[in-house]
C-alpha cells in the first residue's frame, strides 16, 4: 500500500519551495517591462535622470533574479527526485515545456541580462533598448513555458494514455501549446507580477517622498508605476474573470470549492460575497449572495446552472465504477497484449482510467473495491472547501484593492500631487499586499486541484517517489534553512541599495574627482 505520510511530505516540500521560487518571480517579471518603458523614455529624451532611473531599478532587478533563478533549478529536480512516477508517467508531455524553457527563454533570459548590466557604456543607448527589451521578453517567455506545463496538469489536452507503454503520450502538441487553460493562467499571471512590481517601485519611490529624498527621481518613478500598475490591475481582475471561465469546462469541481457551493446553483447563479462552509453538515451558513454574478463569470449568461459538489460527486462516482472496468481490461491488456476483447473494452472507457485509479488509496487492486470505497473515492475529489472559498476572498479582495490604490495613485500623478502623505504612508504599506495575493493565487490554484496530479489521469499519491519520511524531513529542514539564509541576504541587499539611492554611484564619482584635485594641482 501507498505511504501516504510520503505523499503528504513531499507535497508539502513541493509547496514549500514553489511559493518560495514565487516570491522573486512576480517581480523579475514586472520589473522587466517597467525598465522596458523606463529605458525607452530615457532613449526619446535623452535626460540623464531617465538613465539613473533606469539603472537604480535594474540594480534591484538583477538581486532578485539571481535568486529567482536558484530557487528554480532546485524546484524543477523535484520533479525527478520527489515526482519520480509522475515523471516516468507523464514526461513525454510535462517535460517537453520544460526543457523548452530551458533551452530557450532561460537562456535567451541569462544571455541578455547580462548586456543589460555590464552594456551601459559599450552599446549604444537603442542597442542597449533593445537588449533591455530582449531580456523582459526572455523573463516573459519563461514563465509562458512554465505554464503551459502547469496548464497542461489543470487541463491534460493533447495526449492520450498507451495501453502499450503504460505512459501517457502526446498525441497533438499545438493542443498542449495552445491550451485554453494555459494560455488563461500565462495572462493573468503575468499581470499579476506587473501588479507586484508596480506596487514595490510605487512603495519605494512614496518612501523617498516621506524622507523627503530624491524627490525627481522618485515623483519620475511613482509617475511610470502609476499608470503601469493602473493597467495592470484592471487586466488582472478581467483576465482572472477570464480563468474563471476556463475552469466552467474543465474544472468545475474547483470552481463548485471555491464558491462553497455544495448544490446546483439555478439560473440566474448568485456569487456568494461572504458565508461560512462546514465540511461536517456540507452547508454553507450565513450566505450573502450577489445575484447573477456568478453565472455571469462560469457561464456567460444568466439562463445556466451551475453544478454543485453533490452533483460532481455522483459523476466522479460513476467515472469510478467505468475507471474500474478500464483498469480490468488494462491488467488483461498486460496479461495478453493480442487481447483484442480487452484493448475494445479499453477504449470504450480510457477518460476514466484516472477516476479508477483514485481507489488505489483504498485498496490494492481496484477491481475489489467495495461500494463505500467508491464513495469515498468520489469524495477525495473535493478540495478542501474552507480554504478554497477564503482563499479566493482574499486574493480576489487584493486585486480590487489594487485597483483602487492605482487609480489614486493616477490620479494624484496626473494632478502633480506626489507628496500627498496619507496616500504615500498608503503606498508603502502596500507593498506587501500583491505577494499575498499572488501566493494565495496559487495555493487556489494547486489545492483546488487536488487529488490529481494532473486532472483526471493520475492522482497525485500515485506519483511520488519511493521515499522515506527522514529523507524528505532532512531535505525539507535543509532546504528550509538555506533558503531563510538567502531570503535574508537578499532583502538585505535590497534594503541596502535602497538605502544608498539611486545616486550613489554618481556621488562616489564625485568624491574620487574631489578626492584627486589636491593631487592634480
Amino acid at each position: 500500500m501507498i505511504d501516504l505520510a510520503v505523499v503528504d511530505l513531499s507535497r508539502l516540500q513541493f509547496a514549500l519551495t514553489a511559493l518560495y521560487h514565487f516570491l522573486f518571480v512576480p517581480l523579475t517579471l514586472g520589473l522587466s517591462f517597467m525598465l522596458v518603458i523606463m529605458e525607452s523614455i530615457y532613449v526619446m529624451t535623452r535626460r540623464p535622470i531617465w538613465r539613473t532611473i533606469t539603472r537604480f531599478w535594474a540594480t534591484l532587478f538583477g538581486i532578485n533574479f539571481v535568486l529567482g533563478v536558484a530557487t528554480g533549478i532546485t524546484m524543477e529536480f523535484q520533479f525527478g527526485m520527489n515526482w519520480s512516477y509522475y515523471s516516468h508517467y507523464v514526461g513525454d508531455i510535462f517535460g517537453a515545456p520544460l526543457a523548452i524553457e530551458g533551452l530557450m527563454a532561460f537562456f535567451l533570459e541569462a544571455t541578455f541580462v547580462g548586456l543589460m548590466f555590464f552594456g551601459w557604456d559599450k552599446l549604444k543607448p537603442v542597442t542597449h533598448l533593445f537588449v533591455t527589451f530582449l531580456t523582459a521578453l526572455g523573463t516573459n517567455l519563461s514563465a509562458l513555458w512554465i505554464l503551459i506545463a502547469n496548464g497542461w496538469m489543470q487541463n491534460p489536452v493533447g495526449a492520450a494514455f498507451n495501453p502499450d507503454t503504460m505512459r501517457m503520450e502526446v498525441t497533438d502538441f499545438m493542443a498542449v501549446l495552445f491550451n485554453p487553460v494555459a494560455q488563461a493562467k500565462f495572462v493573468h499571471t503575468v499581470s499579476a507580477g506587473y501588479v507586484c512590481a508596480s506596487v514595490f517601485v510605487l512603495g519605494v519611490s512614496a518612501f523617498y517622498l516621506l524622507k523627503g529624498k530624491h524627490k525627481g527621481f522618485a515623483k519620475r518613478s511613482m509617475t511610470v508605476a502609476a499608470a503601469f500598475g493602473l493597467a495592470s490591475s484592471l487586466s488582472v481582475v478581467v483576465l482572472g474573470d477570464e480563468s474563471g471561465y476556463a475552469l466552467t469546462d474543465n474544472q468545475k469541481m474547483k470552481l463548485a470549492a471555491l464558491e462553497a457551493m455544495w448544490h446546483t446553483e439555478e439560473a440566474p447563479a448568485g456569487l456568494t460575497a461572504i458565508g461560512f462552509p462546514s465540511l461536517e453538515d456540507r452547508k454553507t451558513h450565513y450566505e450573502v449572495k450577489i445575484p447573477y454574478v456568478l453565472g455571469l463569470i462560469a457561464t456567460r449568461s444568466v439562463d445556466k446552472p451551475v453544478e454543485g459538489i453533490l452533483n460532481l460527486v455522483a459523476i466522479a462516482e460513476d467515472r469510478i465504477e467505468r475507471g474500474v472496468v478500464a483498469y480490468d481490461a488494462l491488467e488483461k491488456i498486460k496479461a495478453d497484449p493480442t487481447d483484442m476483447a480487452a484493448r475494445g473494452q479499453f477504449e470504450t472507457v480510457r477518460n476514466d482510467l484516472g477516476y479508477g485509479l483514485l481507489l488505489r488509496r483504498y485498496v490494492e487492486d481496484p477491481r475489489l473495491a467495495t461500494p463505500e470505497q467508491i464513495q469515498l473515492a468520489a469524495w477525495s475529489t473535493v478540495p478542501n472547501v474552507p480554504v478554497m472559498f477564503w482563499t479566493f476572498r482574499v486574493m480576489a479582495g487584493i486585486g480590487f484593492l489594487m485597483i483602487g490604490l492605482f487609480a489614486t495613485a493616477f490620479i494624484l500623478c496626473t494632478l502633480r500631487k506626489h507628496e500627498t502623505r496619507w496616500f504615500l504612508r498608503l503606498a508603502v504599506l502596500a507593498i506587501p499586499l500583491p505577494w499575498i495575493a499572488i501566493e494565495f493565487g496559487w495555493i487556489l490554484a494547486e489545492v483546488g486541484r487536488q487529488p490529481w496530479a494532473v486532472e483526471g489521469v493520475l492522482p497525485t499519491f500515485l506519483g511520488a517517489s519511493s521515499l522515506t519520511v527522514t529523507q524528505l524531513w532532512t531535505t525539507i529542514i535543509g532546504f528550509t534553512v538555506l533558503y531563510g539564509a538567502l531570503a535574508v541576504i537578499e532583502v538585505g541587499l535590497i534594503l541596502k541599495a535602497i538605502k544608498k539611492g539611486p545616486f550613489h554611484e554618481q556621488e562616489a564619482q564625485d568624491e574620487s574627482a574631489a578626492d584627486a584635485e589636491p593631487a592634480v594641482a
